[in-house]
């Protein structure tokens, strides 16, 4: 009984693997964009794994709702954004490649590129998340209600089969957040 006790306090007690900050959607004169922050550290099974040169997939997502109360809600705008990061042994260096699509092992159809020294500076770039366009203009109505559905998670369907079977049902390497925002239609306040 009193093992189960200490367990029960212990799991109250932890902190989620992801954290993120305030989730700040604003509309301006090109569209309405996203930011926030994400702090998370990285289990040590998934650098130990990056550091013999596995490659590690991220994802964020976020949708845009019209909320109607006679039917389900209705699929506004959907956006998607992919990381891949990935260590060097020969190099020492980290690369860290963006895309608004799918990254396939190749790399091939990638956005942007990124060098890096050290682990903290790649992961900083995943992290922060600014000036992301997730909706136009013409998109939201401005007499109706709209909601945004963020999710952020590391995906393991895209590791080697075997670190697939090893990683399932473990809590280490599941790291993910997902967070609803309701939008309001009044644009930002100039700076």
């Amino acid at each position: 009984m009193g093992w189960l006790l200490c367990l029960t306090v212990g799991l109250a007690q932890a902190q989620p693997p992801v954290q993120m900050d305030a989730l700040s959607i604003q509309r301006q004169e090109e569209g309405w964009f996203l930011a926030t922050q994400l702090t998370f550290e990285l289990p040590q099974a998934v650098e130990d794994a990056l550091g013999r040169g596995i490659p590690f997939f991220f994802v964020a997502e976020v949708e845009v709702f019209k909320e109607r109360w006679y039917w389900a809600d209705k699929l506004i705008a959907r956006q998607e954004r992919y990381w891949r990061l990935s260590y060097h042994p020969l190099t020492r260096r980290w690369r860290l490649l963006a895309s608004a699509n799918p990254i396939s092992n190749t790399g091939l159809g990638v956005n942007f590129g990124q060098n890096f020294d050290s682990l903290g500076e790649a992961l900083a770039a995943i992290q922060r998340v600014n000036r992301w366009r997730i909706a136009e203009l013409a998109d939201i109505e401005m007499d109706a209600r709209h909601r945004a559905d963020f999710r952020f998670r590391l995906d393991l369907t895209q590791l080697p089969r075997p670190l697939q079977i090893g990683a399932l049902g473990e809590v280490d390497w599941a790291l993910s957040i997902s967070r609803s925002q309701r939008m309001t239609p009044e644009p930002a306040p100039v700076r």
